[in-house]
């Protein structure tokens, strides 16, 4: 199976972030509905000079499902309500194809 991975870059406000956050954790709750969605992950910079830059990795099993499926199915509308103040603040959103270019590192996870 062929996993693509949309990729979408947020700028927030440092006034902003609690409640963008807040607002994408009542958004990831359409996403872990949808069989269309493998996971998701949010992060925010770390770089001092950078720190309201966010990206979210959603893997989908394909651009159609996420496009034809999710998009037009029953839990895009929660979703995209959650969210639909940070619209704007996209930077980019894209889909991308996995390569076979992946593998572990050495160190163990942290949460």
């Amino acid at each position: 199976m062929t996993t693509t991975v949309e990729y979408i870059r947020y700028r927030i406000a440092l006034d902003d972030q609690q409640a963008f956050e807040d607002s994408y954790r009542q958004a990831a709750q359409a996403l872990a509905a949808s069989p269309e969605c493998i996971d998701y992950e949010l992060a925010r910079c770390e770089e001092e000079n950078d720190r309201e830059r966010y990206i979210l990795r959603i893997r989908w099993t394909s651009v159609d499902a996420h496009l034809n499926g999710f998009r037009k199915g029953e839990h895009f509308p929660a979703f995209f309500s959650a969210i639909r103040p940070y619209v704007k603040a996209i930077e980019e959103m894209q889909h991308y194809r996995v390569t076979d270019v992946a593998g572990p590192g050495k160190a163990a996870p942290q949460s």
